[in-house]
């Protein structure tokens, strides 16, 4: 997991939490605001546990380690899924029952709609970012209207007087598939 931490507008440093809490562990943390890099949702860094415990600014937790059901050691984790009587039992006709049927169902889907799940997560990750540190700049609704219509350019002009750290975040986070890896 990577992150990255603003000191109002400007970008002050990148990485892992422990590289985080290495880099920013004397510095007030009241005025540091930290940005899960594959998210966009806003973190808060509990610097005083080693490793530093992570939540997310919503009130939710970083994910907890999986429960004991299941096959943890194939990385099967056993939860509860709610369905009609009639997708159970075309379920349980399935060859391998209802567990392998929902993976491949799963895996299909996956397939058929990666990439718009890809770009719709980017662009609520960017939205994350912008809404929680950039609300008040100027063209910040005209370039939230281009990051949803996947328009770079206009995107890109509408935030061109944007502070740099927070203009390059927000291409990053809403544009990466665009990238090539040389950035």
């Amino acid at each position: 997991m990577s992150y990255t931490a603003f000191h109002g507008l400007h970008r002050v440093a990148s990485g892992t939490a422990n590289n985080l809490q290495a880099l920013l562990k004397h510095k007030p943390q009241g005025e540091i605001i930290v940005f899960d890099d594959s998210t966009g949702w806003q973190i808060d860094l509990d610097f005083r546990d080693n490793p530093p415990e992570i939540h997310i600014r919503s009130g939710a937790v970083a994910p907890a380690e999986p429960r004991g059901r299941g096959r943890p050691r194939l990385g099967v984790i056993a939860k509860e899924v709610t369905l009609l009587p009639r997708h159970w039992d075309w379920l349980n006709v399935q060859p391998g029952g209802a567990s392998v049927a929902l993976r491949k169902l799963v895996d299909e889907v996956r397939k058929t709609s990666g990439d718009r799940d890809r770009l719709r997560a980017a662009q609520e990750a960017a939205y994350r970012f912008m809404s929680a540190i950039a609300g008040n700049l100027p063209g910040f609704e005209e370039a939230t209207r281009a990051l949803f219509a996947y328009d770079r350019r206009t995107f890109t002009q509408h935030i061109a007087n944007w502070p740099e750290d927070v203009r390059d975040y927000a291409v990053k986070l809403a544009f990466a598939d665009q990238d090539s890896p040389q950035g």
